[in-house]
């Protein structure tokens, strides 16, 4: 009775300093012990302990950057279809999944047809980087140039496009839905610079890159962008003869 009246004083001290340091997942297998851990040694207990904290900690950094990327659909990348018509090249996809080109400050750029799944595999991008990690986010570009404007109104233009520059991955979708005044040429211009050489970018329209010229009204400013968009980017053109939207919902 004794031994274990010692045990409960000396493990409450420990408990609470662990949760102080938000050890919570080290804290709670300290207070409740799972019966066949207590066989283990000491070293064999604290590294299981602490493995299981490391998991805790990267899943729930897992979720927050989930959470925080906006996806708007949950796609990941083994969900990917490679029906011949869609023009999928695997390998490709693959080597995308790896996130190398994330750390080598790559673009990509997906363009096709409404419903060949274009915001689906760029969302599957963006989950695919979060789970490695990364800082993602998901906006569509009228959004992104609502927003913009609205930073320029309340005075926090710089704060803004500094806060960009922190994503790792940004997805910007729906490009070239419209063309683009002088003053959104310049604020995507500032965004591409910013970003060239020190962040990804995965750009996704309806219509093909090559065409992406003609949106931008200056054609120095039209330059200046697609270079360096173009020259360090993936370019994925995706098709399909039946659209994926009807193929998905066909299966439900």
């Amino acid at each position: 009775m004794h031994s274990k009246e010692v045990v409960y004083v000396l493990d409450n001290p420990t408990i609470n300093r662990l949760k102080e340091m938000k050890l919570t997942t080290m804290a709670h297998m300290m207070s409740e012990p799972e019966h066949s851990l207590l066989e283990l040694t000491f070293e064999e207990r604290f590294s299981l302990m602490v493995e299981r904290e490391w998991i805790t900690r990267k899943n729930n950094r897992i979720r927050r950057l989930l959470n925080s990327a906006n996806l708007i659909q949950n796609a990941c990348i083994e969900d990917i279809r490679y029906s011949d018509d869609r023009n999928m090249n695997k390998k490709l996809i693959q080597t995308l999944s790896t996130g190398s080109y994330i750390h080598q400050f790559l673009n990509v750029i997906i363009s096709g047809k409404t419903g060949t799944g274009k915001s689906f595999f760029a969302c599957a991008l963006g989950n695919s980087a979060c789970r490695q990690g990364h800082m993602v986010r998901y906006i569509r570009m009228p959004e992104l140039l609502l927003e913009i404007q609205d930073a320029k109104v309340e005075h926090r233009y710089s704060k803004y496009m500094s806060q960009l520059l922190k994503i790792k991955l940004l997805i910007l979708d729906d490009i070239g839905l419209k063309s683009y005044t002088l003053d959104e040429s310049r604020d995507i211009l500032e965004i591409i610079e910013n970003r060239y050489n020190k962040a990804s970018t995965v750009m996704v329209g309806q219509i093909s890159h090559t065409q992406w010229f003609e949106l931008f009204p200056d054609p120095t400013l039209a330059d200046a962008i697609m270079d360096r968009i173009i020259h360090n980017a993936y370019i994925i053109s995706l098709n399909s003869k039946k659209s994926m939207r009807e193929v998905m919902a066909s299966e439900l």
